[in-house]
């Protein structure tokens, strides 16, 4: 049988254990990054680690999230960053450089890299060809000491491209068909893997727009092949001796795949499993509706796609574009890491030119990096937008995380962007629809959905932009590492926001507390910890702490934060019940390590998601899963809950453990969803002691890699 491509990588960068799909194994990183929302934590933790340099090739920090300054906190933690960085032997994007996924495929993404980011966009270098993965700040810091990334032995989900896209139909619209097939749930540990005749019409950013949203599937990433086109992007950046060719065996096995899944819930998901999946096989739903699906790879031909969108509420709430067709529009963004490259905005500039934004539509551009914002001001595409209307914003996340442009209450927010969570936007009850620019386009000049297509008929042919055969390449804004002995020179700045994270506490022997919130399906990492206003306290746990569950806070009465004060200060611990999908979405270790600070010792869920399940465990939370879904339907917030012999059930291997119920007098039992080593991390309370003790960062670049010939 062929190797994936998947499994090519994953072998030359082998450390520990075997490549068997569903065993641990650890992987060395070549290429990690951060960025400022996260990079400060990352760095501080690096820095208690005791390690004075990285070690690995290759370490970048961004300055991308916290761009407002209402306030001194933001510029703080950048001249933090902007210090610490290059003293330790990393690389610093400055403010204005752009987003670090746009920026990194940019300058330093390459064929056949392991790059590891404190960032769930991270996946975005796929594109390139590398395997990119989304991770917790400290599982980064631990990288950037030169240990290994521990992570599941991957099922590998192979999705073939056939054919090419057609006049106004994007690569947005791929992922969106990808998520309406996989949704956003059942596939963690899994790699989605691209092949196929239609990944040659692919460029490299229409390739990564597909592998940067692959990270709302739960996938560990996603990666596409290293072929001609990816060897024409790097030599436009002008990086083209860091090509290498890299593509899956002509005779390459995928994974057969096996979803449980709610037949009535997730009815439009078998629908499409049916229609674009090849080996379906289907069981009939038990009692309570869930029933197995399988099938061995996705076959999509792209010259079949239709343009589509995600309706409020979910990525994976994927509909035509037609269905929406009418629906008034109120505002339009254009950019975040997943569609603000020099392609995206000029189509859009190009359908704008000569026209000006529907009176009801406020609309606003992002280009993704400087080099972007750049191109598009020599080339005369700025001016064409500036001139429709379009507010032009800074080369930053912004508006994606719910820093600015908020939409009004009840009113339609179309965007291209990655992910459309209730509330991510700023405004409680948003209608955020995620779109392609293609469709964002339509809707600023006509203030309503339409579908691009139709553009056609009323004169508007499709725009033809031509890939720069070379980028303007300044890198002025990315300082470069200091030498040892320079670096012994450098002064870090540690403002008042510069805060040590607390310290991770061994489990306790018995657990016993409150169930401090019960939380339903698909509850994300912004609904834990939110970004918007609160992101400027990240670097100071305390402060940040007390917007933990801040959406589900209810007037005149305790918030989540001072609930779990008083049980800690009664010495009790804090836990928390979740449903399916517990902690999708972002990254943020802060959804781990807020609410450790708070005294959570617990996480109980029907299913958990991959990052923040490892965050959990970094920062010595015990995650467990319910061994029967039902029992989740007789706990109450407030129950009283226990699990005598908590630390030796860890400490020991037990698959299970039996929680007491002690409000309501009844027990149940969980699963421990524990490796090896993630039980040893949590006995010595966390994996910041646990790295310390055990020397885990590796003795850095020279360590052998089993596989590496």
């Amino acid at each position: 049988m062929g190797k994936s491509l998947t499994y090519k990588i994953l072998e030359q960068h082998l450390v520990e254990g075997n490549l068997v799909p569903g065993e641990e194994i650890g992987v060395k990183i070549d290429q990690t990054l951060t960025q400022d929302a996260t990079g400060t934590t990352a760095f501080l933790l690096f820095e208690s680690m005791g390690v004075p340099r990285v070690r690995n090739e290759l370490a970048v920090s961004y300055v991308d999230h916290n761009m407002s300054m209402f306030g001194p906190e933001n510029h703080t933690d950048h001249l933090y960053l902007q210090t610490v960085a290059p003293k330790v032997g990393a690389y610093h994007s400055r403010p204005g450089n752009g987003i670090c996924h746009q920026v990194h495929l940019e300058r330093f993404a390459a064929p056949g890299k392991t790059l590891l980011g404190s960032d769930s966009h991270t996946p975005t270098a796929g594109g390139c060809g590398t395997l990119a993965i989304g991770a917790g700040g400290l599982d980064v810091a631990v990288a950037m000491g030169g240990g290994p990334f521990y992570m599941t032995a991957p099922k590998v989900i192979g999705i073939e491209l056939k054919g090419s896209l057609q006049p106004w139909v994007a690569p947005k619209d791929v992922i969106f068909r990808v998520l309406s097939i996989l949704t956003t749930k059942g596939n963690v540990s899994c790699i989605v893997e691209y092949f196929g005749q239609g990944v040659k019409s692919l460029a490299v950013p229409d390739r990564a727009t597909i592998t940067n949203m692959g990270a709302e599937l739960g996938v560990t990433t996603s990666i596409f092949p290293a072929d001609a086109m990816t060897r024409k992007y790097l030599k436009a950046q002008g990086r083209e001796d860091q090509y290498k060719a890299m593509a899956p065996d002509r005779n390459a096995t995928y994974d057969r795949i096996t979803k449980k899944l709610h037949f009535e819930k997730d009815a439009a998901s078998i629908g499409n499993i049916r229609k674009y999946c090849l080996g379906v096989e289907v069981t009939e739903p038990d009692k309570d509706g869930y029933g197995k699906v399988s099938f061995d790879r996705i076959v999509i031909d792209l010259s079949q796609l239709e343009p589509l969108v995600a309706a409020p509420g979910s990525p994976d709430n994927v509909e035509t574009v037609k269905q929406n067709s009418g629906k008034k529009v109120n505002q339009v963004i254009v950019g975040s890491c997943t569609n603000s490259s020099f392609h995206d905005l000029m189509v859009v500039a190009k359908v704008l030119e000569g026209k000006t934004v529907h009176p009801s539509v406020e609309f606003s551009v992002a280009p993704g990096s400087r080099q972007v914002f750049h191109m598009l001001a020599r080339n005369g595409a700025l001016a064409s937008l500036i001139a429709a209307g379009a507010k032009i914003l800074e080369s930053a996340c912004g508006p994606c995380i719910g820093q600015g442009q908020s939409p009004a209450e009840g009113t339609v927010s179309v965007r291209s962007f990655n992910r459309n969570f209730t509330g991510r936007s700023g405004t409680l009850d948003d209608k955020v629809y995620l779109a392609s620019p293609e469709t964002c386009a339509a809707a600023a000049i006509t203030g309503e959905f339409c579908d691009p297509r139709d553009l056609t008929a009323k004169g508007l042919a499709y725009p033809k932009v031509t890939w720069p055969s070379k980028f303007i390449i300044d890198d002025a804004l990315i300082l470069t590492p200091q030498t040892p002995e320079d670096a012994a020179q450098v002064e870090v700045f540690r403002g008042p926001t510069i805060v040590t994270p607390p310290a991770a506490e061994v489990p306790p022997v018995d657990l016993a507390g409150p169930v401090l919130i019960k939380v339903a399906d698909k509850v994300t990492t912004d609904d834990i910890m939110p970004a918007g206003s609160f992101l400027k306290h990240r670097s100071n746990v305390p402060e940040y702490a007390k917007a933990v569950f801040f959406r589900f806070n209810k007037k005149d009465q305790p918030t989540f934060a001072q609930r779990g004060l008083a049980a800690k200060q009664a010495g009790q611990h804090g836990i928390v019940v979740g449903a399916e999908s517990y902690g999708q979405g972002s990254s943020r270790e802060h959804a781990a390590l807020c609410p450790m600070y708070l005294g959570v010792r617990a996480v109980i869920a029907k299913s958990m998601e991959r990052i923040h399940k490892a965050n959990l465990v970094n920062f010595a939370i015990v995650p467990l899963l319910f061994v029967d879904p039902a029992d989740y339907d007789k706990i109450d917030q407030g129950d009283e809950l226990a699990v005598p012999g908590l630390l030796k059930a860890v400490e020991s291997g037990d698959p299970t453990v039996t929680v007491q119920n002690r409000t309501k007098g009844t027990t149940f039992q969980c699963s421990l969803p524990l490796t090896t080593r993630e039980r040893k991390i949590l006995a010595v309370g966390g994996k910041l002691n646990h790295t310390r003790l055990t020397g885990a960062a590796g003795p850095g670049p020279g360590r052998s890699i089993r596989g590496s010939g």
